[in-house]
């Protein structure tokens, strides 16, 4: 269903809600990562690549021991053995790491050899190429090095520092503005902000705000006429009640686009334009919140920020140890927990309100709209609020 501007639920409630699926096809259709930024490797602890990056070099640069050891010729070890020991008479001692002297091919580790006076002794013998880390093993200059899209960590940006190079297209971090409308029912500002303001960095944004603002339409509509974010999201007054003046704030600043999801908890979401920038209404009770952050606008906020939009929490796979009891026509977010047997067990019902549930719960499932829940013993896939 779309809501066009001049549709207000207010007092009368949602004749119907639209799919999540249709949610999702509106966010990926609206929103897109800014333009790529040449930074320096350092820089770019968190953020995403913009597009493939080829080797600048060949990495390793040359043949290195990858072992500690000497450096010999292999041929040199033939028929070494505890019993024959074969003194080697070219013999380098190499740490891992070293450059490989010219002349050999293969580290013989320190545990092969003894030593008798000067002389090093093998015992053992090694084939060509053991314990060497060949030039270009791991990376040709212009092979693919890192693909587009990957979130750059710790041990990538040592492998651009080695055969990357000196600058990388980067998708820069989103500009969030995170509003907070009139008071939100049920929880308040003191929660929503700190909340939302944790998600929004962990799916890679930069929050401006939370923003306090009344329950006034008139105010509501300039700021999301406000310039200089890219992606604007607003808690609280989204539903049916009277005084719920996001929605109709949003329709007077630019378009309402979908108003009413169907998924529990979570809505009464909504998601618009103003200025040309994406608008996701959240509820204001706070679990409800939560869970359209989950299901949408974090999907804004890691398409905006160039990451993948799936949910980016962690699964693990269980059966459930109860029931999950759903409704057909929704998409419910049923919070669950591990009991002592690894079994998922539901922590409360998608319509009870409350973080309370949250907290104590492991993660949560998601029940298709077309089901009626889940049965006790079906395997289900969790996903982990650690």
């Amino acid at each position: 269903m779309t809501a066009g501007p001049d549709r207000d639920i207010r007092g009368r409630g949602f004749s119907r809600r639209a799919a999540l699926q249709a949610a999702w096809d509106w966010i990926d259709r609206h929103v897109a990562p800014g333009a790529p930024q040449p930074l320096a490797p350092a820089g770019c602890a968190g953020l995403c690549l913009a597009a493939d990056v080829p080797a600048a070099r060949d990495w390793p640069a040359a043949d290195l021991a990858a072992v500690d050891g000497f450096a010999v010729a292999s041929s040199d070890t033939l028929g070494a053995g505890s019993y024959n020991p074969v003194p080697l008479m070219a013999a380098v001692a190499v740490a891992a790491g070293d450059r490989l002297p010219a002349g050999c091919d293969a580290v013989i580790p320190f545990e092969a050899v003894q030593t008798v006076g000067p002389i090093v002794e093998a015992i053992d013998p090694v084939a060509p190429g053991s314990g060497i880390e060949r030039r270009g093993a791991w990376a040709g200059a212009g092979s693919p090095l890192l693909p587009a899209v990957r979130r750059l960590r710790a041990s990538d940006l040592g492998l651009l520092a080695a055969a990357g190079p000196a600058l990388v297209p980067v998708s820069p971090p989103p500009r969030v503005r995170l509003l907070l409308a009139g008071g939100p029912k049920g929880g308040g500002a003191d929660l929503l902000g700190p909340m939302l303001s944790a998600l929004v960095a962990r799916d890679g944004g930069l929050v401006e705000g939370p923003e306090r603002l009344p329950a006034d339409r008139e105010g509501l509509a300039a700021a999301f006429v406000r310039p200089g974010a890219d992606l604007m999201l607003a808690a609280g007054r989204s539903g049916t009640g009277l005084d719920d003046a996001a929605p109709p704030a949003l329709a007077a600043a630019g378009s309402l686009d979908l108003h009413g999801i169907a998924m529990r908890p979570g809505g009464s979401a909504g998601l618009g334009l103003a200025g040309g920038v994406p608008v996701l209404l959240l509820p204001g009770e706070p679990m409800a919140a939560l869970a359209a952050y989950e299901l949408l606008a974090g999907r804004a906020v890691r398409l905006a920020a160039g990451r993948p939009p799936g949910l980016p929490q962690a699964t693990v796979t269980a059966v459930t140890a109860r029931k999950l009891v759903s409704e057909i026509g929704c998409v419910d977010l049923h919070r669950v927990r591990l009991d002592a047997g690894g079994r998922a067990e539901p922590v409360a019902s998608p319509g009870w309100p409350g973080l309370a549930a949250a907290a104590r719960a492991d993660g949560f499932v998601l029940i298709p709209a077309e089901s009626e829940g889940v049965p006790d013993g079906a395997s289900v896939t969790i996903y982990r609020f650690d």
